[in-house]
């Protein structure tokens, strides 16, 4: 099901479109479980970096479903974060909360197989920590498939437009002061994330088209839309799009 409808958008993107809220989100799960199936099969570990989002919690409570929760063999899984706010764990708006309370700590994953990013520490200690946690807790010191999301302002992780983690380099993670939210994040660099195995980016809603389609259609100007530099020719990213996201885009092709 999951192969059957990706298509190859260019050299560094491939797109699915499976239909509408449902069915996207419904692929997603599946193709999560693809991913996490493949790697234990292939080097007996999962290793996975969360994102937050509304995408990102339907799939979380998703695959902790009666009849999802076995489908994966959760002992064998690492879980990590893409990015994170700096707020405590326990902060309404602390990505993994979001995660560990729309099912992912439901699902029996051994303690120390969760790994968060500490966002009450200073922001630089943090990703420097971070940065060393995965490097020590990855083998091959890579991914095997890191969810992604896109803003209104085509920002994904914590790579928002004209701010400084857009040009990190020699690190897995960074920690960016985020001018548009008067905040400080922590987030995955580009290197980190187009070295994944599979790289997910869910964009659902129609509130998401015209970015989208801008996206897709503009010159590569990653310092306006920072989405545009993720997808290598060689880890290609992955688009899961819903039909109300993709209107505009089907206009412009």
């Amino acid at each position: 099901m999951v192969s059957q409808l990706i298509q190859t958008f260019d050299e560094r993107r491939d797109i699915a479109i499976p239909g509408d809220r449902e069915k996207t989100v419904e692929f997603c799960i599946e193709h999560f479980i693809k991913s996490a199936n493949d790697a234990i099969a292939d080097h007996n570990y999962f290793a996975v970096a969360l994102s937050g989002g509304s995408t990102p919690k339907a799939i979380f409570q998703g695959l902790s479903k009666p009849e999802n929760q076995k489908r994966i063999d959760w002992d064998k899984v690492l879980v990590f974060w893409s990015d994170e706010r700096c707020v405590p764990a326990d902060h309404p708006d602390s990505n993994y909360k979001m995660a560990m309370d729309a099912g992912l700590g439901t699902l029996g994953i051994p303690k120390e197989h969760i790994f968060r990013m500490r966002g009450e520490q200073q922001p630089e200690d943090a990703a420097k920590e971070y940065d060393l946690l995965i490097m020590e807790e990855l083998p091959h010191e890579r991914f095997d498939l890191v969810m992604l999301g896109m803003g209104d302002d085509g920002h994904t992780a914590s790579l928002f437009p004209k701010t400084h983690a857009l040009h990190a380099i020699g690190h897995m993670i960074t920690f960016n002061y985020v001018p548009q939210k008067d905040a400080w994040r922590l987030t995955m660099t580009y290197d980190c994330i187009n070295d994944a195995s599979n790289i997910a980016i869910y964009v659902l809603g129609a509130n998401k088209a015209d970015v989208l389609a801008k996206v897709f259609t503009s010159p590569l100007d990653y310092d306006t839309y920072p989405i545009q530099n993720v997808g290598t020719g060689t880890h290609k990213a992955l688009w899961i799009v819903d039909q109300d996201a993709a209107a505009k885009l089907k206009e412009e092709s």
